[in-house]
């Protein structure tokens, strides 16, 4: 049999090239049994059983056999709205010789089904079993095979076919041609083919159209908007589509506006998916009311409209108003779910995303799948929920769903940020297949831990199961040489990045050396390199820099990075602190006087300290000096009874750590054993056995008297403390941190 590996350069040596050919065979021109009734019936069907009692009529009588009668068979069974491509094989196998309408039937069922490569079979079958010659009506479909498989040399190949059985000038070829190379990203190819069409129709502009706004050329698509109506093309709804695609990556809201007028002063018809179009682009350039007035103008909506609106109110932050439009969508399906989890999550409200998952399970409205569990992981994963992360795992493997590179990923980083990170390695090493993103995502959760040797182990290992590093991967690797001081690995992997993996450093890649370089002391080098950075450096770059100032005390390149650092972010309240905290150790109190009147006066106000524990799969939140918990009276009596022990061992609290966690005017300053993550310590344990681990999630940085304490609790009470902050994981053990206090 003919496999996908059989040449596809030249066509079998038993054809020949014909001058001439009468009417084609694809038409059925022997209709003598056109108007049987079991022909008429075979229009008529509405299911699958109904066509295989026609079937066997039709073997009895012998009608099958009519390569008419049989066609219309295979036809109603390959093109039905439902078809049914493994009995329209049977059929087909059934017949001694097939003419070409027949083959070019299930070659276009093959193309759009799950199984374009079944296509490219039966072309290949086609060339080496039948006597006729593909002709115009089989190679569309074959190309358009090709290009649902991104099978590059196959297509070629067709092309020169189409060449050589002299089919290069018909334009539903040709238009299927710049699909197939703008499937395969070879615009170039695409275009070139453009070109030398003939005589070009709409499809022809559109298929350029589409493939310039797929390909994130917005400006192209534009500028061939502008060559169709010089060419006196009508556009249609297909080329407004393209449009509308291009103004969105853009964000272009007037030209979205001129869009939407041209299509009502051309009377193009607005169909549900041009609307839906519109509503999208109104939406994601910022109008919400246009896309609002055009929602309620809408006599048809489903539930892509319903999500779209959803969705823009979302990213508006307007919440009340998504779920507004959430609470009366006619059918919640679960893509609606979806959208409002996902948009909570991705808005840094996993506590709502998580409230309307379980929603979602008591509803049965719907049921999950790859996309909420993704979501909802992710909400686990910023709230250190995870017994509830857990929980989904379980339903995983329980309803036998397929754990592909989505989900495996999110599971990785789910336990390595809740803080079980044998469980990731656990997940890790049992996927059955490992995408650049899982291989990514452990690497990252081992350089969170503190885990940068092992980290950089990893990452070998990756190279040798021939996976090719991407962006993200060396932000991850570089972020574990700075959480562990490997300097020299840091500057080998940074100066590999072009050489040998052809990857250019974006900025955050020189943000991550800068403060590998800085935290380790050497200030001046990494200045140099925030020199030779091509781009300007972000936010990221200078934090990092001030960051490492203050555990250097260099006030004078402090000052230098914060005036940067603020320019770009006048209201980073974390840039003051730092900046005052290395005054203080200087013992420059005016200066420390003189930038809190700063604050005040425009207004900056340090982010509230918040840290969550998740006990028995509830998550409780508190702020510092909060007494709004229920256990707010054991936990501060707990509290006394800490600080009495640690004192009994000789623990003096750092009070300059009062000015890195200077609190908000509004909420007083307040001691420091009343800093969020000490008040969860004391609720952990008041509320888990002595075994159980505490785990702890801040969304800030924690403070050195902070971890001093966590350190000394975890020796006198034997308890292990697993503290994620804003940058990354300690684990207290013994008396002792996973960071070796190098952070």
């Amino acid at each position: 049999m003919a496999t996908l590996n059989t040449p596809l350069i030249s066509l079998p040596r038993h054809h020949c090239i014909p001058k001439a050919k009468p009417a084609s065979i694809t038409v059925n021109n022997d209709r003598y049994f056109a108007n049987h009734p079991l022909i008429i019936l075979v229009d008529q069907c509405a299911d699958m059983k109904q066509l295989k009692q026609l079937h066997a009529r039709m073997l009895r009588t012998g009608l099958f056999f009519d390569p008419y009668s049989s066609s219309r068979l295979i036809t109603a069974c390959a093109l039905s709205p439902t078809p049914n491509l493994d009995y329209a094989q049977k059929l087909f196998d059934q017949i001694h010789q097939p003419n070409l309408y027949m083959w070019n039937t299930l070659i276009r069922a093959y193309a759009s089904s799950p199984e374009p490569n079944q296509s490219l079979q039966m072309f290949l079958q086609l060339l080496h079993q039948s006597l006729d010659l593909p002709n115009k009506f089989t190679f569309p479909f074959t190309i358009k095979a090709a290009a649902e498989i991104s099978a590059f040399t196959i297509g070629k190949a067709l092309h020169g076919m189409v060449i050589k059985l002299s089919l290069n000038s018909d334009v539903f070829i040709l238009n299927s041609l710049i699909h197939f190379y703008a499937s395969c990203g070879c615009l170039d190819l695409a275009n070139q083919v453009f070109l030398n069409i003939p005589k070009r129709d709409v499809v022809s502009w559109n298929s350029m159209i589409t493939a310039f706004a797929q390909s994130e050329h917005p400006e192209k698509v534009i500028k061939f908007f502008s060559l169709m109506e010089s060419d006196n093309m009508t556009a249609n709804d297909i080329t407004m589509l393209g449009l509308l695609s291009a103004c969105v990556k853009k964000l272009d809201l007037n030209y979205g506006r001129w869009i939407h007028s041209y299509i009502e002063r051309n009377k193009i018809k607005l169909s549900l998916t041009l609307n839906n179009a519109l509503l999208d682009m109104y939406t994601k350039c910022g109008s919400i009311e246009e896309a609002r007035k055009l929602f309620g103008s809408m006599a048809e909506k489903d539930i892509v409209s319903w999500t779209t609106m959803l969705v823009g109110y979302a990213k508006l932050g307007d919440f009340d108003s998504s779920r507004q439009v959430f609470d009366t969508m006619p059918s919640q399906d679960i893509a609606a779910w979806n959208a409002l989890i996902s948009a909570y999550e991705q808005s840094g409200k996993p506590k709502e995303a998580l409230t309307l998952f379980h929603k979602l399970q008591l509803s049965n409205k719907a049921k999950p799948d790859e996309v909420t569990l993704v979501s909802t992981l992710s909400a686990c994963s910023q709230l250190g929920a995870m017994d509830l992360g857990g929980w989904i795992h379980v339903y995983i493997k329980k309803n036998r769903l397929k754990l592909n590179c989505h989900l495996t990923t999110s599971l990785i980083d789910m336990y390595a940020k809740c803080g079980d990170l044998d469980k990731a390695l656990e997940v890790f090493r049992t996927a059955e297949r490992k995408d650049v993103f899982v291989w990514s995502a452990m690497i990252a959760g081992l350089a969170m831990h503190g885990y940068g040797e092992a980290a950089l182990d990893l990452f070998n290992n990756m190279k040798e199961a021939k996976v090719k590093p991407n962006a993200i991967t060396f932000t991850n690797i570089l972020c574990a040489c700075s959480h562990t001081g490997l300097v020299e690995e840091g500057r080998q992997v940074f100066n590999q990045m072009v050489p040998i993996y052809g990857i250019k450093p974006m900025v955050k890649h020189y943000a991550c050396m800068v403060d590998i370089l800085a935290r380790a002391g050497f200030l001046k080098e990494s200045v140099e390199l925030i020199d030779k950075i091509p781009e300007a450096p972000s936010a990221s770059v200078w934090g990092a820099l001030l960051g490492a100032c203050s555990i250097h005390g260099d006030v004078d390149l402090a000052e230098w990075a914060f005036t940067r650092l603020v320019e770009l972010e006048p209201k980073n309240h974390g840039a003051y602190v730092l900046l005052s905290n290395i005054y203080a150790k200087s013992g420059k109190w005016d200066r420390v006087s003189q930038l809190r009147k700063v604050m005040r006066d425009k207004g900056v106000r340090k982010e509230p300290g918040c840290s969550s524990t998740e006990v028995n799969g509830i998550v409780h939140e508190f702020l510092v000096g909060d007494n709004s918990h229920p256990l707010s009276e054991k936990i501060y009596l707990k509290l006394d009874e800490i600080a009495e022990k640690l004192k009994a061992i000789g623990y003096v609290p750092n009070k300059s750590q009062l000015l890195q966690c200077v609190e908000e005017e509004y909420m007083k300053e307040q001691a420091l054993y009343l800093h969020s993550e000490k008040l969860a310590i004391a609720f952990g344990l008041i509320a888990t056995k002595h075994s159980t681990p505490i785990r702890i999630v801040k969304n800030l940085r924690v403070c050195g008297d902070c971890h001093l304490v966590a350190k000394l609790i975890s020796k006198v009470y034997d308890k292990e403390i697993l503290l994620r902050d804003r940058y990354r994981f300690h684990n207290f053990k013994g008396g002792y941190c996973s960071c070796k206090d190098y952070w």
